[in-house]
């Protein structure tokens, strides 16, 4: 893709964390080591692009396409991991036909490096979410659903962690409850955990005892619920915790041009970001780490 066009694709917006209001070359060293975080969430088993009628989403989204953009900013930052945030499956026939196997693999080929589990995920029950993890070159990870007595039991793990340019980088999963969302008989005896007291938990296993440079939190609990203001979400999550630099959302299939920055429970700031669904939408996080110095953030939508 050519610069120009790649350039007139995105949607750029400064996220400075405890920054202020200083440009991006403000904090550029040559000790300055840069982490991009590229995400997704609720593609929904869109594999292919909107057709050219397709209302606002004309002409927009596909896999192929994600898949050029996705290498051409691994070329520009090799430093780069590729997350997912859940409901992955249902919403096309590609789902219904293959049960989610051209999805896993799919996102193996684009080199996805981790992603969580949403609601529709269990569409197929427990156990053909576990028929289709042969096809998955990469690693789901939940902290908040208990998969003790299923088939997922020593698959889903809480959190990994990847060491990129010596930056290491912890990454846990958190699920939305599933009751009233997914029938039991789907999810079987997946135990759903309240996801503050556990994310407070990981946070600080990835901070303290994992001693990671970055804590990144891959949610499917949703942005925010107008409606129901006091209901757990993103937002809330971001201020009761602490140690979390980056929130990456889904379910609530909320678009934000910009990642909103909330105060955590220390005064710090956190990044709380979710791009929409269908595949629509690539999200770009980009961290600044400087030794001895506050890290950095500069944010990029991209429209597929």
């Amino acid at each position: 893709m050519k610069r120009r066009t790649f350039i007139q694709q995105t949607t750029a917006a400064s996220a400075l964390i405890g920054l202020g209001s200083l440009t991006l070359s403000s904090f550029q060293s040559p000790n300055t080591k840069k982490i991009t975080i590229l995400h997704t969430n609720d593609v929904h088993s869109h594999i292919d692009p909107f057709g050219p009628d397709d209302g606002r989403n004309a002409n927009k989204g596909g896999i192929a396409r994600r898949a050029s953009l996705i290498e051409s900013i691994r070329k520009e930052n090799p430093n780069t991991l590729l997350l997912d945030a859940g409901d992955i499956f249902q919403g096309t026939p590609y789902f219904n036909y293959y049960g989610g196997e051209l999805e896993f693999k799919l996102m193996s080929i684009l080199k996805y490096d981790l992603a969580t589990i949403g609601n529709h995920d269990f569409d197929n029950g427990i156990n053909g979410l576990y028929k289709q993890l042969p096809h998955a070159n990469f690693e789901f990870v939940s902290a908040n659903y208990d998969f003790t007595n299923t088939v997922l039991d020593t698959h889903v793990k809480p959190y990994r962690t990847f060491i990129k340019d010596g930056v290491k980088i912890g990454i846990f999963g958190l699920g939305i409850e599933l009751d009233g969302l997914v029938g039991k008989d789907l999810y079987k005896e997946t135990i759903y955990n309240y996801p503050v007291e556990i994310a407070q938990d990981m946070s600080r296993i990835l901070k303290e005892e994992e001693k990671c440079d970055l804590v990144i939190c891959l949610s499917h609990i949703g942005y925010f619920y107008k409606k129901n203001p006091d209901r757990i979400c993103d937002l809330k999550l971001a201020r009761e915790t602490k140690d979390i630099d980056l929130i990456i959302g889904g379910h609530t299939h909320t678009f934000l041009p910009k990642p909103t920055i909330e105060k955590n429970s220390a005064g710090k700031n956190v990044l709380v970001n979710q791009v929409g669904c269908y595949g629509l939408y690539l999200g770009q996080i980009d961290f600044y780490l400087q030794e001895g110095k506050e890290k950095k953030a500069d944010s990029t939508t991209i429209i597929v």
